[in-house]
């Protein structure tokens, strides 16, 4: 599956990856509020780092994130946000299979994200 950003209610909007790695994924161009993360780290035998950018110029490897979140291995994490988490310039992420800021290893296998946002 491709990347897609599905309508839902009231201006939120719903992003799915089910390929998300190094290679800087653009989700908004524009000011942002998260409201939901689901990360889908249950095809991986190691943790995954999603790096979360409040930009819309990312050089994996290169440009630090503003957030990192560790996925272990072999799991799904769901956060619900209800007072929203908000990126003030845009939203860019990346992954990869280490915490380190020069990583441009993706995950070993699928590494799915789905983001409900504003």
């Amino acid at each position: 599956m491709a990347n897609s950003n599905i309508p839902l209610l009231t201006g939120a909007t719903l992003f799915t990856s089910t390929t998300v790695g190094a290679t800087a994924i653009a989700i908004s161009a524009a000011s942002t509020v998260i409201y939901e993360l689901e990360l889908d780290n249950t095809a991986n035998a190691a943790a995954t780092f999603m790096r979360m950018h409040n930009t819309g110029t990312v050089t994996p490897g290169t440009t630090t994130p503003d957030s990192l979140i560790m996925i272990p291995a072999s799991t799904k994490v769901t956060m619900v946000i209800p007072g929203g988490w908000t990126f003030g310039t845009a939203l860019t992420i990346t992954a990869g299979s280490s915490a380190t800021l020069a990583t441009t290893t993706a995950p070993s296998s699928a590494f799915a994200v789905k983001i409900v946002y504003v």
